[in-house]
């Protein structure tokens, strides 16, 4: 099964099918929306017009009374489109507001839906990138661009149906004049989104190498890394820069043709319609308000230029945001639950991102109550096979089921209460104490989780009990006490099979007894697979699986094994030497 390391991005049509599934979620916000802004712009109509009318009636030798009726009517037609385009403001940040907290809360769901395997592979950093910046820049469109541009719009259209209801061939002429601000914008628009799509990737590649710099710290300096990491995030850097030079530059072309483009439609009516005035085919009237008419694109269309820049960023954002819906899930709905407690691997091969089978053809039972080693050099393929029977990965051919259910099409809940993987890594969340255990088991009582915890050998006296808050800034575990955290939350998920992979590889010989014994209380009366290094595991299980090269080579009991003589009778003759 070939798996891509790169999170997706999701195509045109899936930003327009989200964008167009976020405005139904809130169908009467954006019809006010809608609404207000027409009526806004409607009024803002009104004062060419009525300056238009004021020339007209005063060439026609009218009083100082329709002229004052008229100013009135300027007067109140201003102050109306001030109070209607004020709460279409209020109405569109309300809008965008709303809408950029469903995107976040999608966003949330569908990364903790991601199975943990797609996570690994892409990269912490482009998912936080996509998660921080990404979602900040959709709101931003949303909440503030997305509404000016869309005024902007509405604007433009009826000013240019105001110029044509004056005088259609003005309203052509002034069309004419626009040709440079079209040709500038659509020169922008197809070299936009590629380019902010590759400075967005650039921002993950180095969020990525920050990230594995900082948590991989003690390494880089213990093993002297400091110049090829330093190399690395140089590199990463020079991609930042070159993507972002290459967006300044289409901003740097963009800007200035549109800009100095603004004045051609104004000076192209004015000359048609003083010509068209002189041959008796126009009024004075006709011919200013048509020319303020033009000149009142002006604002709109420098409104739509300050923010296209932010829109196309903000769009490839959304492509990486939405492109989580194209990831591969973890399953939505249950699947049937196992009929017992017994795993099984049939023809089991898989491969990493299309690289060569590092599995071949593994055949396994693992019985109800079981405790099996799976022993083997390093690169045997020991923690591939555990992610496989944890359900972290899917087999490229075979099955791997618990129950005859396969273990990676189950949901997490239903997971967790059949296998659990512990390993030598924990995390221990942000939050209280409480929270951090709840997580196995959300509607566990105080009760339950002090049970847990005693069970598991805590005697740490914490501030505040249950509701001290851990992580940084706040308590900190040592490692054995994250360790009997991680063993506290397995006894509140119960489940049947623990898998060890080296749980207490990285702690020091004090802490990695007690530890045992913690363990010990937490196996008992389940199936235990333990991916041993160290033999004295293997000499304890009731039944011992060799891996060589990504074969099962031999499986029997200990001592059954050594008499054999083959692969696993030198592994403990070695080891006991």
């Amino acid at each position: 099964m070939t798996v891509s390391t790169r999170l997706p991005v999701a195509g045109p049509a899936a930003v327009r099918r989200a964008t167009l599934a976020v405005i139904r979620r809130d169908v009467r916000g954006f019809a006010a929306l809608i609404t207000l802004n027409a009526l806004a712009a409607l009024a803002g109509l009104a004062g060419p017009s009525l300056l238009g009318r004021i020339i007209d009636v005063v060439s026609a030798g009218a009083g100082t009374h329709a002229v004052d009726r008229l100013a009135l009517a300027i007067v109140a037609a201003a102050l109306a489109q001030l109070l209607l385009s004020r709460q279409a403001r209020y109405v569109a940040h309300r809008f965008g507001e709303r809408t950029s907290a469903r995107i976040r809360e999608q966003f949330a769901d569908r990364a903790l839906a991601l199975p943990p395997t797609t996570v690994e592979r892409a990269g912490a950093g482009d998912l936080t990138t996509r998660g921080t910046a990404d979602v900040a820049a959709v709101g931003t469109a949303l909440r503030d661009a997305a509404p000016d541009v869309f005024v902007a719009l509405v604007q433009i259209v009826f000013v240019i149906g105001a110029i044509f209801v004056v005088q259609p061939l003005l309203g052509a002429c002034g069309m004419i004049g626009m040709v440079g601000i079209w040709s500038g914008s659509r020169w922008y628009l197809r070299r936009a989104r590629p380019g902010y799509l590759d400075e967005g990737a650039a921002n993950s590649a180095l969020a990525e190498v920050l990230a594995a710099n900082a948590s991989g710290a003690r390494t880089v300096e213990a093993l002297g890394l400091q110049e090829r990491r330093l190399a690395a995030g140089e590199a990463a850097v020079e991609e930042c820069r070159r993507t972002r030079e290459r967006t300044l530059f289409l901003r740097n072309v963009f800007f200035p043709v549109v800009s100095s483009s603004y004045t051609v439609p104004v000076v192209v009516v004015l000359l048609a319609g003083g010509l068209l005035h002189t041959h008796g085919m126009v009024s004075l009237g006709s011919a200013v308000a048509a020319a303020l008419f033009v000149r009142q694109l002006e604002p709109p269309l420098d409104t739509i230029v300050i923010w296209i820049d932010q829109l196309q960023s903000s769009g490839a954002a959304f492509a990486r945001v939405e492109g989580l819906a194209e990831a591969r899930q973890v399953p939505a709905t249950r699947s049937a639950a196992p009929a017992d407690d017994r795993i099984e691997v049939a023809g089991v091969r898989y491969a990493y991102e299309g690289r060569a089978d590092v599995l071949h053809g593994i055949d396994l039972t693992i019985r109800p109550g079981e405790r099996l080693a799976v022993v083997g050099p390093s690169g045997s393929g020991k923690t591939t096979l555990g992610r496989l029977l944890a359900g972290m990965d899917e087999p490229r051919t075979g099955t791997v089921t618990v129950g005859g259910v396969p273990i990676a099409g189950l949901d997490p809940e239903q997971l967790r209460r059949q296998v659990v993987l512990v390993t030598q890594e924990h995390h221990v969340f942000l939050g209280t104490l409480r929270d951090n255990l709840r997580i196995a088991a959300p509607g566990a009582a105080d009760a339950e989780l002090i049970a847990a915890l005693a069970s598991v050998g805590w005697s740490q006296e914490l501030p505040a009990g249950l509701d001290t808050e851990l992580g940084a800034g706040a308590h900190r575990l040592d490692g054995a006490q994250a360790q009997q955290l991680a063993l506290a939350r397995v006894v509140l998920a119960d489940p049947h099979t623990v898998i060890l992979d080296e749980a207490t590889a990285l702690l020091d010989p004090t802490a990695a007894r007690h530890t045992e014994r913690a363990l010990a209380a937490v196996l008992a009366g389940r199936s235990v697979i333990a991916i041993a290094h160290r033999l004295h595991t293997a000499h304890d299980a009731d039944r011992v699986a060799v891996m060589e090269d990504g074969r099962l080579t031999e499986l029997g009991p200990h001592e059954e094994l050594v008499a054999a003589g083959g692969p696993y009778a030198a592994l403990w003759e070695s080891w006991t030497r």
